[in-house]
């Protein structure tokens, strides 16, 4: 293992080969905030559900006009609060989460942005309500929801679901410590960066985690645009829970960017490199393109 930098980035990262040989960078033993990487392993629980016939994806949610569907891929036209400035404030001010209901009523989330279907545009929000349709349907936490669906089919004991200040007492970034993961909706994942990297690796191979015909609607990515400023893409989509485009250098990359306070991610498969790898790349900033950039830079070699 040996420290990574890149720039002025200090860089954790796990890259697995398709044998599972894993090449570590920095501090990979650390647990790190998976921010919305947490969206990904959300919609593999929500699919396993499906196939269980326990959720439906394709019925009227909850007898709202949208779909589970189109709230995984973020075109059931529910608002967000990442651009709420209200919500920024309060979270800099180090105050408590607020309450659900208090959140949905200063985002207007009974009035959709577009009718369902129409549009795409990333939603926070809907993915509250992807967490919930998993607690509901296990009558159970999402941490326990989670550890049974996902992270005990394939032996992983470090990540878990943060819920109070002191959860993030752990975690490698200091700054973060003391944050209110409540603030994170959807809820907030922790783990190692390898255990990133084995969830999204295990997903990529039918059987293990989804069936086949699962992972081919999972995969099947609505197509949002090319080039973004700053960032690796020259091509981007999203599917259901994961983020599906091209990247300079490394062709194909799938899986899920993540951002929150202090820090940042970018957790990705790269199938069109002569040997496929997985990789998981953890950094600190507020800019998801500098772990996707890093990603992109270990992949390429």
């Amino acid at each position: 293992m040996q420290h990574a930098a890149m720039g002025d980035w200090e860089v954790h990262s796990v890259t697995l080969s398709a044998e599972r040989r894993a090449v570590t960078l920095g501090r990979t033993e650390a647990i790190f905030p998976w921010w919305s990487f947490t969206k990904t392993v959300l919609a593999i629980a929500a699919l396993r559900l499906a196939e269980e016939r326990i959720l439906k994806l394709d019925a009227p949610f909850l007898g709202r006009p949208y779909t589970l569907r189109q709230l995984l891929q973020h075109r059931a036209g529910v608002p967000n609060y990442g651009a709420f400035p209200a919500y920024h404030a309060a979270v800099a001010r180090g105050e408590p989460a607020w309450q659900r209901e208090r959140l949905l009523a200063a985002v207007g989330a009974d009035t959709l942005d577009f009718a369902p279907g129409t549009g795409w545009a990333y939603s926070n929000v809907g993915y509250l309500f992807v967490r919930e349709a998993i607690e509901a349907a296990t009558s159970s936490s999402l941490d326990a929801a989670l550890r049974g669906l996902v992270f005990a089919p394939l032996g992983l004991t470090s990540p878990t679901v943060a819920t109070r200040p002191q959860d993030l007492a752990g975690v490698h970034w200091p700054a973060l410590r003391g944050y209110d993961p409540g603030w994170v909706y959807h809820g907030l994942v922790v783990g190692t960066v390898g255990d990133a990297a084995a969830i999204l690796a295990a997903l990529m191979t039918p059987g293990r985690l989804l069936a086949r015909e699962t992972l081919t609607e999972m995969l099947d990515a609505h197509q949002i645009g090319g080039a973004i400023a700053g960032r690796p893409w020259t091509l981007h989509g999203y599917g259901l829970g994961l983020m599906i485009g091209t990247i300079k250098g490394a062709g194909r990359a799938i899986g899920h960017s993540g951002g929150g306070p202090h820090c940042v991610n970018a957790v990705y498969h790269f199938p069109d490199l002569p040997e496929p790898v997985t990789i998981a790349a953890f950094t600190d900033g507020n800019d998801e393109g500098r772990a996707e950039w890093a990603a992109a830079r270990l992949a390429a070699q």
